[in-house]
């Protein structure tokens, strides 16, 4: 096991030290065990299983008592380990710190107190979190029915290489400001979702009603009620082999198939009965009733299986998260579903006959603008995380 890291802050060139757990620790100790009810509204907060991931402690999942014992209430520092887990979940850990507020040490979970003057409580947290780490207490889990368990000896046998507290400082401040970093992102990728969520709902008129709760400036007019196959006109055109063969992905959109992970085969010579699919047209396959409608994403060819429907008085960006909605797909789609299970099919003729909201090209594009904005801002966030 090497002792000096590849990458390393400047000004530390001394070697690591290999310690065990049970060396830089006061103490590897159980839970409390209390009386639960499920309740949430007792006087004191103790944890749970439940409590603990991707190393934070969730308070909206705390239990709660009204009789504790103070041998067990947290102290800032403290991790806390799932000793007693189902085996994927075994070995996660959270830190307490004092902004949380007081909170108990509940059963199911270790308590591992550091010894402040030989391991920084943030480095021993990303110590522990590491994958190699988890694997190893995975490894010597003794596997139950319905869970494994690591006993508090084996968790202080576990041996790592580890530097001087300075290194341990900066090392741990630099990874808690990535995971910082993380946090935010995710927070504000989440935070979008849930305003194009709300904003869908409210962008479009509930059922029985001709005018939306949001609507943008200028637009006073009610909306209609139109039959899908009035809006959405199908055509087959074949003899594009020019053009890329393409491969459909529910909620993705569609790749080119030579850039797609399915490794489908084809037989190249039969290219010419392919149906053409243009930019931003919709494409629906018999057996494909679960995901309704997708989204053409360039231009290609497609399996003469799929339909393909393209409108000039409707903007895809617009309909496109309404046919991907549960209203859609479960109210008004399903009835047009015959067959069962794997055989399910849909009645093409049937689906055109559909209802959905319209409303003028102008409102549609400018809504359209709006959602794609929010899907770029969901795109930045990702490619941040």
């Amino acid at each position: 096991m090497a002792d000096i890291p590849k990458i390393r802050f400047k000004g530390f060139t001394e070697p690591w030290e290999q310690r065990k757990l049970s060396d830089v620790t006061e103490s590897i100790k159980n839970g409390y065990t209390y009386r639960a009810d499920g309740s949430r509204d007792h006087r004191y907060k103790i944890t749970r299983i439940e409590s603990i991931s991707s190393g934070v402690i969730n308070t909206e999942k705390l239990g709660s008592s009204d009789e504790v014992n103070e041998n067990y209430r947290l102290v800032d520092g403290d991790i806390l380990f799932s000793h007693i887990n189902s085996l994927p979940y075994i070995a996660n850990t959270a830190l307490y710190t004092a902004d949380l507020g007081e909170i108990y040490h509940g059963m199911n979970l270790l308590n591992i107190r550091s010894r402040h003057e030989e391991i920084d409580s943030h480095f021993l947290l990303h110590l522990l979190k590491k994958e190699s780490t988890r694997d190893w207490f995975r490894i010597i889990a003794k596997p139950a029915v319905n869970q494994a368990s690591i006993s508090t000896t084996e968790v202080g046998s576990f041996k790592f290489l580890i530097p001087g507290m300075e290194e341990q400082k900066k090392i741990s401040s630099s990874l808690d400001n990535l995971d910082h970093l993380i946090t935010l992102h995710q927070r504000k990728c989440d935070d979008t979702k849930k305003l194009k969520k709300y904003m869908l709902q409210k962008m479009f008129p509930k059922n029985g009603e001709k005018f939306p709760e949001i609507r943008f400036k200028g637009f006073t007019e009610a909306w209609e009620q139109r039959k899908l196959g009035e809006v959405f006109k199908e055509y087959s055109e074949k003899n594009h082999t020019e053009l890329p063969a393409l491969t459909i992905i529910q909620g993705g959109g569609t790749v080119k198939r030579e850039e797609s992970d399915r490794n489908l085969m084809y037989d190249e010579s039969n290219l010419s009965n392919y149906k053409m699919v243009r930019k931003d047209d919709f494409i629906v396959h018999l057996r494909s009733f679960e995901g309704g409608l997708e989204k053409s994403l360039l231009d290609g060819i497609i399996s003469p299986a799929y339909h393909t429907f393209h409108s000039d008085v409707a903007d895809s960006r617009f309909y496109y998260p309404y046919f991907r909605s549960h209203e859609f797909i479960k109210h008004k789609l399903v009835p047009h579903v015959y067959g069962i299970r794997d055989g399910r099919s849909i009645d093409i003729a049937g689906m055109k006959t559909i209802e959905i909201p319209y409303t003028s090209i102008e409102e549609q594009r400018k809504i359209g603008d709006y959602l794609e904005s929010l899907d770029h801002l969901i795109t930045l966030h990702r490619r941040a995380l």
